[in-house]
C-alpha cells in the first residue's frame, strides 16, 4: 500500500469514528494510538478530500480484506464490514448505517423490483438511516408477521417505518410471527387476503434480514414470542440462532421442533438464488452468524471487524 493509501485509510477510520461512532478527538486519539492533533488533522484532511459526504467515501483496506476474504470463504454474493468502534452500541449504529446505504442502492436502481425485509434492531436502525426516496416502480414485502402475540404491533417492525420513508408499495403479514398452534398457522396463511403477499416472498429480488441468538435474553423470548420453556427445549436440541423467527443449529440447519412448525413467516430455504443479506454484529450472536453462512442460509452479510475477524479465524 503506498503512503498516500495509508494516509487516506488514517483519514478515513478517523472520520469513522468522529461522525459515525460519535467518539470526540481524544477518545479517537486512544483508539488509533495517535495525539489528538493528528487526529485533528486526519478529520480535517477527510473533510477536505470529499471522504466526508453523508457517508464515509473511501473503503478502509482492512475492511475490505476481510469482506473479500468472508466472500471467498462463505460463498457470499455481497459483503460489507464496517470499522470497529468502542461500544457495542455503537457498532450496531455502525452495522446499520451500512446497511441502510446498501438498502439506498437497491431502491434507487430503476427497473421494478421485489424487496424483502425482516425485523429487528439492526434492520429497525437501517430504516432510520434511509432518506425520504421516491421509487414508487419497486414493491417492499414484510418476511415476517408483523402482529405481537398480545395482538398490537411487533416493537421492532421494519416495514411500517419503511413506509414513512418511500413512496413504494409495502405489502404487510397481518399475522403473528410465531402462531399459537401450527393450525392456527395454517388458517391464517390460508386467507384470501395473504394470496399476493405469499406470491410476492416467492419473487424476491432481494432479502434484508437481522439474525437472532437463542440463548440469554433472545429477541424471540424478550418480545415474548417463545417462553423460557421453548427456549430451554430449543437449546437442548442445540438450537444457536433465528432468522425471520426459523430456529436453526450449528450447521445451519432447522431444528425439528414444534416452533419452526408456527413460523408464520415468508420460507427460509438454503442456498437461496437472490441476495439475501443478514445485518448482525456482535460476540453473542456469532455462532449463530456462522451458523447461517455454514447452512447457506444467507448468502450476504454486514457486519463489523471483530465479528468478521472471528468467523475467518
Amino acid at each position: 500500500m503506498s503512503s498516500r493509501d495509508t494516509k487516506l485509510d488514517d483519514a478515513a477510520r478517523a472520520a469513522w469514528l468522529a461522525y459515525i461512532g460519535g467518539m470526540k478527538q481524544d477518545e479517537i486519539a486512544s483508539i488509533m494510538g495517535l495525539s489528538r492533533q493528528s487526529v485533528q488533522r486526519l478529520v480535517s484532511q477527510a473533510v477536505a478530500g470529499g471522504l466526508v459526504k453523508t457517508r464515509i467515501d473511501h473503503p478502509i483496506s482492512q475492511c475490505m480484506d476481510l469482506a473479500r476474504d468472508l466472500k471467498a470463504r462463505y460463498g457470499l454474493q455481497i459483503c460489507e464490514v464496517v470499522p470497529q468502534l468502542a461500544s457495542d452500541a455503537a457498532t450496531g449504529t455502525a452495522v446499520s448505517h451500512a446497511t441502510g446505504h446498501l438498502i439506498e442502492r437497491w431502491l434507487s436502481k430503476p427497473d421494478p423490483l421485489i424487496l424483502g425485509i425482516g425485523t429487528g434492531r439492526t434492520l429497525r436502525g437501517a430504516v432510520d438511516h434511509l432518506p425520504h426516496l421516491d421509487c414508487a416502480r419497486h414493491k417492499i414485502i414484510s418476511l415476517t408477521g408483523n402482529i405481537s402475540p398480545d395482538g398490537s404491533t411487533a416493537l421492532y417492525n421494519v416495514l411500517f417505518t419503511m413506509a414513512e420513508k418511500v413512496t413504494a408499495p409495502t405489502f404487510p403479514m397481518p399475522v403473528p410471527v410465531i402462531s399459537a398452534s401450527a393450525g392456527e398457522r395454517t388458517a391464517l396463511l390460508g386467507q384470501k387476503t395473504l394470496a399476493t403477499h405469499h406470491d410476492l416472498s416467492l419473487h424476491t429480488d432481494i432479502r434484508f434480514v437481522g439474525i437472532g441468538a437463542i440463548e440469554g435474553d433472545a429477541p424471540l423470548v424478550l418480545d415474548g414470542f417463545i417462553t423460557r420453556e421453548d427456549q430451554a427445549r430449543l437449546l437442548g436440541k442445540g438450537a444457536v440462532g433465528e432468522i425471520i423467527g426459523y430456529v436453526f443449529d450449528a450447521g445451519g440447519q432447522l431444528i425439528d421442533d414444534d416452533i419452526n412448525t408456527r413460523v408464520s413467516s415468508a420460507p427460509l430455504p438454503a442456498s437461496p438464488v437472490y441476495p439475501t443479506i443478514a445485518a448482525a454484529h456482535g460476540h453473542r450472536k456469532r455462532p449463530a452468524i456462522r451458523a447461517a453462512l455454514d447452512g447457506k442460509l444467507i448468502n450476504g452479510l454486514i457486519t463489523d471487524e471483530a465479528t468478521a475477524a472471528a468467523l475467518l479465524g
